[in-house]
């Protein structure tokens, strides 16, 4: 019973703190839907569990990623998947209708990313690196890229009011390597949010379950059954901590603490947008104490 009221005593404390301090906006864009869930799912769950608005944005609508449907009957099927997916991380979701696989770095795409950040007042905004192995993901660092300074330019998309901060702008983490590797600035300890990324990345059925063994030729490992679904994408879902995340874990939350994380995320400042000090990263990502 004591344990229980310090339990609810602590929850209407961190409730109140939380209620204190300015509602952060994230914005997190991919170039499909599933594509935010599966690189800041864990971490958008914690912004969202801590009062923070989350905003996941899907460039194309996904109508040409299955083996056997195509066109809009995926792009609904999709949507639908990430509007679950959306309620699952506790985040808004969006998916603009431009066509899966056909994407490339536009004036008129750039206009509706200009419009999204705009729109959501962001004051961060994460997206893929430009050097991805997928042109659709490639283009959609581009586009975030050539938004980062634009967002702020109030002749240009006028009809949208421009922001009057400049967002910080991250990348995602990646395993390429040329031009140059991933740099883990920041990393977040998702291990207590693991299993919800997992139980949302699931509500994208056509592609985690489908779709993806189909391309990646792992088709006959995939499980019958919600609960082995579950297991099996929550193996495939584990990124190994490398020593360089560790070590960006060890400076945000300690040597001690850092240790015992067992799934994280982690994210590189972008050098166009405002370029923040470790205090504006920990007042932007409050989840990161030591």
């Amino acid at each position: 019973m004591l344990k229980h009221l310090l339990i609810l005593l602590m929850l209407a404390i961190m409730t109140t703190t939380h209620a204190q301090e300015k509602q952060l906006r994230i914005i997190m864009i991919g170039a499909h839907p599933d594509d935010c869930d599966q690189d800041g799912g864990g971490t958008a769950a914690i912004f969202a569990a801590m009062g923070h608005a989350v905003k996941f944005i899907s460039v194309t609508n996904g109508d040409a990623g299955h083996q056997t449907m195509g066109g809009g009957q995926l792009a609904k099927i999709r949507a639908a998947e990430a509007m679950e997916a959306g309620k699952r991380f506790g985040v808004e979701y969006e998916v603009l209708d431009n066509h899966d696989g056909e994407l490339v770095p536009s004036l008129d795409v750039r206009k509706q990313i200009i419009r999204k950040i705009r729109e959501w007042n962001a004051d961060v905004v994460i997206a893929p690196r430009p050097n991805d192995y997928h042109p659709d993901h490639r283009y959609t660092g581009i586009l975030v890229q050539d938004a980062a300074y634009m967002v702020g330019v109030p002749n240009v998309t006028a009809d949208t009011p421009p922001l009057a901060k400049n967002p910080v702008f991250l990348y995602y983490q990646d395993r390429f390597m040329r031009p140059n590797p991933f740099r883990p600035d920041i990393a977040v300890d998702i291990s207590a949010v693991f299993k919800q990324k997992v139980r949302a990345l699931a509500a994208h059925e056509s592609q985690v379950f489908d779709w993806l063994p189909w391309i990646g030729g792992y088709s006959d490992e995939v499980p019958a059954g919600e609960q082995a679904r579950l297991d099996w994408l929550a193996k495939r879902t584990e990124v190994p901590i490398s020593p360089e995340v560790r070590a960006s874990l060890v400076k945000w939350y300690g040597e001690k603490k850092a240790k015992q994380v067992q799934y994280a995320e982690a994210f590189e400042i972008c050098e166009y947008g405002r370029q923040p000090s470790e205090a504006d990263i920990r007042m932007l990502f409050p989840m990161l104490t030591q």
